[in-house]
C-alpha cells in the first residue's frame, strides 16, 4: 500500500471504530501548519502538514504521523514530534497502519501502544478527570467555535495557539495576561476570537468563581490611537449590533455621560482621561464608570506605555483593577519595556519575526545599506549660509539633519538615489526626522517622479489632520495605486495595516530596536506576488539586525534604586498638569501637542534658535557619491555577511553535487536543473541571493551556473552571450533552419533574462510570443512532442 491507501484502509476506519470523527465534539482533520518560507518567484519552502489533528471539545489533543505500510512504525517521528511541539498538543503519534508508537510530550515517555485511544480517554489523559473551575471553563470557551467570518478565516496554528493559551490563563483564574507576537501576525484577531468566546460562554466576573455561566461580559477594547481603536471597531463587526459601543468624546459631551449599554467598548487611553463630572469639577472619564464595571480589558500595543509606572495610562488599569487585563504587544521584553513585562507577567504565548518568515506568514525583507560622501558634515567657507548660525569645525551627524542643521543638495541627492532603486509603481514608506523634512521629502520626490499623477506621493503626519487620514486609506486599499508613495516622520511607525508596502525608506535615524520591529512591520503583510520588501536604510538602522536580543531571551527589569522592588512601588509624587491647559488629568479640546522633534521633551527645552540651512558649494554638489551594500540572511532568519553566506554555501555544495561534469549534467536538463534549484532553495540559498553573488563576483549577466561553477571550482564565469556564442554550432547542428530559427528566439531571451527562460514552464510563452498560438508552432515546427525534444536537449550543449 501507498501512504493514501495505508490511511485510507487501515488508518481511518481505526479512528472512527474508537469514536473519532463520530462521537459530538470529536473531529480529525489534516492541518496546514506552515505555508513555508517566501524564496522568490512565487515558490515557497516545504509546508508542514499534519497527517491528522485529533481535536475534542475545541482543543488539539494529538498529532498523528501516517506513513505507508511497509516503512518502520517510527519513520516519521521526528516530525510527528515538530508538529506536536508547533500545535501545542499533548501526544504525538506515528503509524504506518500496523503498528502505533505515542509520545507524551509532556513527560517525554515513548513508546508502543496497542490501539488508538478514544476521545473522552485522551482528554482524560490530556486534562485528568475534570472536576474543577477551571476545567468547567475550558470546556465551555471549547464549545464555542472560532467566528469564520462566513468561511473567510481559519486560525493558523500560532494564532489558535495564543487564543488556546490566553482562554487557559483566564479558566485558571489569571488577572493579567500577556501575548507577544510580531507586527502582521493578526493580534486583533487573536483579541477578537478571545472576545468572542468571552461572549458566547457568558463568562464574567462574578461567574468565573462559580463556573456558572451569567451575563455576557462587559470588554473594554483600549487602544492609544484613534485609528487601533477604529480597526478594532470594524474587526468585530461579528457581533451584535447593540453590542459594540465606541466611547467617543464628542458623544460624551453631547450627552454628558459615557456610555454604558452594550458589552464591546472601545476607546484610546487620552479619552479617558479627560472630563468633568456634574458639578464641572475636572475628573477623567473613566471614573465615570465603576472599578468593577468591565470584566475583561484588551491593552492593544500595550508596550507603549499602558504599563508603565510614571504613565497617566497606569492609572486607568489600575483603576479597573478587578477586571482581568489582557495586555498585547509585538515586541519582546527590552530595556525600553522591562516594565510593560513586569506588570503583566511572562507572555502565555510568545511568536516572534523570525518564526513569521520561516513559517511563511510573513515576508522576508532586503536590506540596503547606503552610504554617501554627505553622511557627516563640516562647514567650509566655500558652503553658503543661508539662514541661521553654523558652529565652525563642529562635525554635524545624522541625528543633527533636519533637525538642527538644514542642506537641501544632500536630501535631493538621497531622494534620487531610493527612487532610482524601487519600481516606481510599487508603494513605499519614507521616514524622515520630522513633520517639516517628510515635507520637503515629498515634494522633491513628486519633482523627481515620472508619475503624472498630482498625488503621486503624500505626507501623513499629525500635522496633516483629516486630509492625510484619508491619503492613508487610499494608500491602505490594496486595489487602488494612488498615492503610491507617503512620506511621514512617527505617525506610520504603528497602525498601518498596509499588505502591499515593497519598499520601506529609512531617513531618520532609529535608536530604539521596538521602533525599529515596528517600523519593520510595516511591510511584513503578506500579498499575491510578493516575495520580499526591501528596506533602503540611509542611516545604518540595519545595526539593529545585528542586536543579539534580535529574537534572545528577554532581559528581566531593572529593580528600582530606591525601594529594591520591580516593579517599583515607590511613591511617586503625582504627574505634573497638561502643557497647553495646565490641569490634570487635560481638559483641552484638543490633543497635547507632540514631544519637540529636536530634544524629544515636551515643552521643549532646547534653546531656542534658528535650524541652520547651508547651500553647498556647486563643486561639492556634483561631486556626491555613494555606496551600496545587500544584506545576506541564513536559513535561521539571522544576517550574515556576504562572505559568511558565499562560505556557506561552498560548504554545502558538496551535498548536492560532488565535480563539475556532475554540475554541467544536472544544470544541462530542465527537470534535474529544477531539483537542483530546488535543493539549495532547502538550503536556504534562493534564486534572488544567488543572484546577488553573482552581482558581488561581477556575474551580473552570467548564468546561474557560472556563480555556483565561480563558488565551487573557482571557474571563471562569462557572460550568457558569451556562452551562447561559444556553443552555437553545436546547439544549431542537426536542426533545420526552422529550428534554428527557434532556438535563436530562445536564445535571445535566454540571454535578456536567464535561465529561467529555459524552465519548461516557459515553454507554451515562448511559443506564443514566437508563433501566437500552438497551432501555428506545429506547422512551423512539427508535433508539440518534437517541439519539447527540441527545447529539452539543446540545453546539455550549452553548458
Amino acid at each position: 500500500m501507498n501512504e493514501a491507501e495505508t490511511r485510507a484502509e487501515l488508518i481511518d476506519p481505526a479512528l472512527k471504530e474508537v469514536g473519532w470523527g463520530v462521537m459530538e465534539a470529536s473531529r480529525v482533520r489534516r492541518e496546514v501548519i506552515t505555508l513555508g518560507r517566501l524564496q522568490g518567484g512565487g515558490k515557497r519552502a516545504r509546508q508542514d502538514i499534519a497527517d491528522y489533528v485529533l481535536i475534542y471539545r475545541g482543543q488539539k489533543l494529538a498529532v498523528i504521523e501516517a506513513k505507508k505500510r511497509g516503512l518502520p512504525v517510527t519513520e516519521g517521528l521526528a516530525q510527528a514530534k515538530r508538529y506536536a511541539e508547533r500545535l501545542q498538543t499533548r501526544f504525538a503519534y506515528v503509524t504506518n497502519g500496523d503498528g502505533i508508537y505515542r509520545v507524551d510530550m509532556g513527560t517525554g515517555t515513548e513508546g508502543p501502544v496497542d490501539a488508538w485511544p478514544s476521545p473522552d480517554g485522551l482528554w482524560v489523559e490530556t486534562f485528568g478527570m475534570g472536576a474543577g473551575v477551571q476545567d468547567t471553563w475550558r470546556e465551555r470557551f471549547g464549545a464555542v467555535p472560532f467566528e469564520d467570518k462566513g468561511g473567510f478565516w481559519q486560525a493558523r496554528y500560532y494564532q489558535h495557539n495564543a487564543i488556546n493559551q490566553a482562554l487557559e490563563a483566564v479558566a485558571a483564574g489569571r488577572d493579567r495576561i500577556l501575548l507577544t507576537l510580531a507586527t502582521g501576525t493578526g493580534k486583533t484577531a487573536i483579541a477578537f476570537q478571545i472576545a468572542w468566546k468571552l461572549f458566547h460562554a457568558r463568562w464574567s466576573l462574578t461567574a468565573r468563581a462559580t463556573g456558572t455561566p451569567g451575563r455576557h461580559p462587559r470588554i473594554l477594547f483600549l487602544a492609544d490611537r484613534n485609528i487601533l481603536a477604529n480597526q478594532a471597531f470594524n474587526d468585530f463587526s461579528a457581533f451584535p449590533e447593540d453590542a459594540l459601543v465606541r466611547i467617543d468624546p464628542e458623544i460624551i459631551r453631547k450627552k454628558g455621560r459615557v456610555p454604558k449599554n452594550g458589552n464591546v467598548f472601545f476607546t484610546i487611553f487620552q479619552t479617558f482621561m479627560t472630563g468633568r463630572d456634574a458639578a464641572g469639577n475636572l475628573a477623567p472619564n473613566f471614573g465615570d464608570y465603576p472599578s468593577d464595571f468591565f470584566d475583561f480589558i484588551i491593552i492593544d500595543e500595550c508596550h507603549r506605555g499602558g504599563a508603565n509606572d510614571e504613565s497617566n495610562w497606569r492609572g486607568i488599569l489600575e483603576y479597573f483593577q478587578p477586571a482581568v487585563q489582557l495586555g498585547l504587544t509585538a515586541t519582546p521584553r527590552r530595556a525600553h519595556n522591562a516594565d510593560t513585562y513586569a506588570y503583566f507577567g511572562e507572555p502565555v504565548y510568545i511568536y516572534s519575526l523570525k518564526e513569521g518568515i520561516n513559517d511563511g506568514f510573513l515576508t522576508p525583507f532586503k536590506v540596503r545599506q547606503i552610504a554617501t560622501t554627505l553622511d557627516d558634515y563640516v562647514y567650509t567657507p566655500d558652503d553658503q549660509v543661508i539662514e541661521g548660525e553654523v558652529e565652525a569645525g563642529r562635525r554635524y551627524r545624522e541625528d543633527d539633519f533636519n533637525r538642527v542643521i538644514e542642506i537641501a543638495e544632500r536630501e535631493r541627492y538621497r531622494v534620487k538615489l531610493f527612487m532610482e532603486q524601487i519600481d516606481p509603481r510599487e508603494k513605499t514608506l519614507v521616514f524622515c526626522a520630522t513633520q517639516e523634512h517628510a515635507l520637503a521629502v515629498r515634494d522633491l520626490i513628486n519633482q523627481l517622479k515620472t508619475s503624472t499623477d498630482p498625488h503621486y506621493c503624500e505626507r501623513v503626519t499629525a500635522n496633516d489632520g483629516k486630509e492625510g487620514e484619508r491619503f492613508l486609506k487610499q494608500f491602505q486599499d490594496n486595489e487602488k495605486t494612488i498615492p503610491t508613495i507617503l512620506t511621514t516622520s512617527q505617525k506610520l511607525s504603528t497602525g498601518v495595516d498596509a499588505r502591499n508596502v515593497r519598499h520601506i525608506v529609512l531617513m531618520r535615524p532609529v535608536n530604539s530596536m521596538i521602533e525599529f520591529k515596528q517600523i519593520i512591520g510595516r511591510g511584513t503583510r503578506l500579498f499575491d506576488g510578493k516575495d520580499y520588501f526591501t528596506i533602503h536604510d540611509f542611516v545604518k538602522a540595519y545595526e539593529h539586525f545585528s542586536d543579539p536580543e534580535w529574537d534572545g531571551e528577554p532581559l528581566p527589569p531593572e529593580p528600582c534604586e530606591q525601594c529594591g522592588n520591580s516593579p517599583c512601588r515607590c511613591t511617586r509624587p503625582p504627574p505634573e498638569g497638561c502643557d497647553v491647559c495646565g490641569e490634570r488629568p487635560c481638559v483641552c479640546e484638543k490633543a497635547p501637542p507632540e514631544p519637540c522633534e529636536v530634544c524629544g521633551e515636551r515643552p521643549c527645552l532646547c534653546e531656542t534658535r534658528r535650524k541652520v540651512k547651508i547651500r553647498l558649494a556647486d563643486g561639492k554638489e556634483r561631486t556626491l557619491q555613494h555606496m551600496t551594500a545587500t544584506s545576506f540572511w541564513g536559513p535561521d532568519g539571522k544576517p550574515i555577511s556576504a562572505a559568511e553566506f558565499i562560505q556557506r554555501l561552498f560548504g554545502d555544495l558538496p551535498e548536492l553535487f560532488k565535480d563539475e561534469d556532475e554540475l554541467r549534467r544536472l544544470w544541462g536538463r530542465p527537470d534535474t536543473r529544477k531539483k537542483l534549484l530546488e535543493g539549495l532553495e532547502e538550503k536556504g540559498y534562493g534564486r534572488q541571493q544567488l543572484a546577488d553573488v553573482g552581482k558581488l563576483i561581477e556575474a551580473e549577466h552570467s548564468d546561474l551556473y557560472d556563480v555556483l561553477a565561480y563558488i565551487a571550482f573557482n571557474m571563471a564565469p562569462v557572460t550568457r552571450a558569451q556562452r551562447v556564442d561559444a556553443h552555437k554550432e553545436r546547439i544549431f547542428h542537426g536542426h533545420d533552419y526552422r529550428q534554428r530559427e527557434f532556438l535563436r528566439f530562445v536564445l535571445d531571451h535566454y540571454v535578456a533574462q536567464g535561465v529561467s527562460e529555459l524552465d519548461t514552464a516557459k515553454l507554451p510563452q515562448l511559443i506564443e510570443l514566437k508563433y501566437h498560438s500552438v497551432g501555428d508552432a506545429v506547422q512551423e515546427l512539427g508535433p508539440v512532442g518534437n517541439i519539447r525534444e527540441v527545447f529539452v536537449d539543446f540545453q546539455q550543449y550549452l553548458y
